[in-house]
C-alpha cells in the first residue's frame, strides 16, 4: 500500500504563491513599460507641439499671395517660394510617377510569382538593406546614373534627375510595404479564384490587388512624405539655392523648398529666418494635402468605391 505524502499540500501551496509572485512580478514590469511608453510619447508630442506652434507663430505673419508668387531675392521683403514651390511639387509627381508603379510591381512579382531559389532570397536581402542605405549615397548614385551616364536623357542637373534619384530612395520602402500588403490577404482568396478556373494573374489583379491597395497605399505616402523632405541628395544632384525663375522639366536648374529653407536658415538676418518659417509652413500644407489626397484615395478603395 502507498501512503499519501503529508508534506503534498505544502508543495502544491508553495508553488502556488512562487507563480503568483512571479505573475504580480510581470504585471508590475509591464504597468511600469506602459508608462514609460506613455511619458516618451507625451515628451515627443508636447516637443512636436511646441516646434510647430513657434514655426507658425514665427512664419504666419509672413505668408501673403507675394510670398507665394514671388521668386527667391536678395532682399528678404521681396523673397518669395514659387521656385522651389514649384520644384517641390515637379518632384513629388516625377517621384511618384516613377516609385509607384515599379515598386508596387516588383512586390507582385516577389509576392506572387517568383520561386523561392537563392535569387529571390538575394534580392529581398538586398531590397532590406537598400532601405537602410543613408540618403546621400543614393545621391552619389543618382549623379553618377542620372546626371552622367543618361545625360541625354535627362537633362543633366535637373528637376527630371532629382525626381529620379528620390524615386530610387523610396522604392525599397515601397517594395517592402506592398508585400506586406499582399502577404495580408488571406490565401484562401488566391485558392478560391484559381480553382473558378482564373489564371494567377487575373487571381492577383482582380481579387488580391484590391484588398491590398489600402495597405499599398500607406506605404506609398510614408515613402512620399521621407522624400519630400530630403535635402542630402538634392544638393548632390545640383539643387541650386537662388532659382529666379520657373524649373522646367529637363532644363534649366531647380530648387526646392527644404533647400531654400536651409538657405534662409544660415542667413544672419533675422527677416530670412522669419521667411524660412513661413516656408516650413508652406512645405507643411503641400504634405498634408499631398497625405490627405492619398488617405482620400485609400478610404475609398477600402470601403469598395471605385
Amino acid at each position: 500500500m502507498t501512503t499519501a505524502d503529508p508534506n503534498a499540500p505544502l508543495r502544491n501551496e508553495s508553488v502556488e504563491q512562487r507563480f503568483s509572485s512571479d505573475l504580480s512580478g510581470r504585471y508590475r514590469l509591464d504597468q511600469i513599460f506602459k508608462t514609460a511608453s506613455w511619458i516618451a510619447t507625451i515628451a515627443a508630442l508636447v516637443v512636436l507641439a511646441f516646434l510647430l506652434i513657434d514655426v507658425v507663430i514665427d512664419g504666419l505673419p509672413r505668408l501673403s499671395w507675394q510670398f507665394l508668387t514671388s521668386f527667391p531675392s536678395r532682399s528678404a521683403e521681396r523673397a518669395g517660394v514659387l521656385a522651389p514651390l514649384i520644384g517641390t511639387i515637379w518632384l513629388l509627381v516625377i517621384t511618384a510617377i516613377a516609385a509607384f508603379p515599379i515598386g508596387v510591381g516588383a512586390a507582385i512579382f516577389l509576392e506572387e510569382f517568383s520561386q523561392d531559389n537563392a535569387l529571390a532570397r538575394v534580392i529581398e536581402v538586398n531590397i532590406g538593406n537598400l532601405a537602410a542605405v543613408p540618403s546621400i549615397i543614393y545621391g552619389l548614385l543618382g549623379l553618377m546614373v542620372f546626371v552622367r551616364i543618361l545625360l541625354p536623357l535627362t537633362g543633366g542637373r535637373t528637376v527630371f534627375s532629382a525626381g529620379l534619384t528620390l524615386a530610387l530612395l523610396i522604392l525599397p520602402v515601397i517594395i517592402v510595404a506592398s508585400r506586406e500588403a499582399l502577404r495580408a490577404v488571406p490565401s484562401s482568396i488566391r485558392q478560391a479564384g484559381m480553382a473558378l478556373g482564373a489564371t494567377r494573374w487575373q487571381t492577383v489583379r482582380e481579387h488580391v490587388l484590391p484588398q491590398a491597395f489600402p495597405g499599398i497605399l500607406t506605404g506609398t505616402i510614408l515613402a512620399l512624405s521621407r522624400a519630400v523632405g530630403e535635402t542630402a541628395p538634392l544638393i548632390v544632384i545640383g539643387a541650386q539655392t537662388f532659382v529666379p525663375y520657373t524649373p522646367r522639366f529637363r532644363e534649366g536648374g531647380f530648387s526646392a523648398l527644404p533647400i531654400q529653407i536651409y538657405n534662409w536658415v544660415g542667413r544672419p538676418q533675422a527677416d530670412f529666418h522669419t521667411n524660412a518659417a513661413a516656408g516650413i509652413i508652406v512645405l507643411m500644407v503641400v504634405l498634408l494635402t499631398m497625405n490627405s489626397t492619398a488617405i482620400y484615395l485609400r478610404n475609398r478603395f477600402q470601403t469598395g468605391k471605385f
